[in-house]
């Protein structure tokens, strides 16, 4: 499975729940959040389209910055 990279911008530990709620109503993904650095990485043969747009309802703005 690909691994993404996207960079949200999280300021608290609220921010980075928020991911979290939304990544796991996507199911089959497997994820990490870097809060410190502002970083999510997402393993899923999910298109990137869909990722971005999931992450993007935690009302962040979202950034892909490329396959690990």
């Amino acid at each position: 499975m690909p691994k993404h990279e996207f960079q949200v911008e999280m300021t608290c530990e609220g921010c980075s729940n928020a991911v979290t709620r939304v990544l796991n109503k996507l199911g089959d993904v497997q994820f990490q959040i870097d809060l410190e650095k502002k970083l999510v990485w997402i393993e899923s043969d999910k298109d990137v389209q869909v990722l971005q747009e999931t992450l993007q309802k935690c009302g962040k703005k979202v950034t892909y910055v490329g396959t690990v």
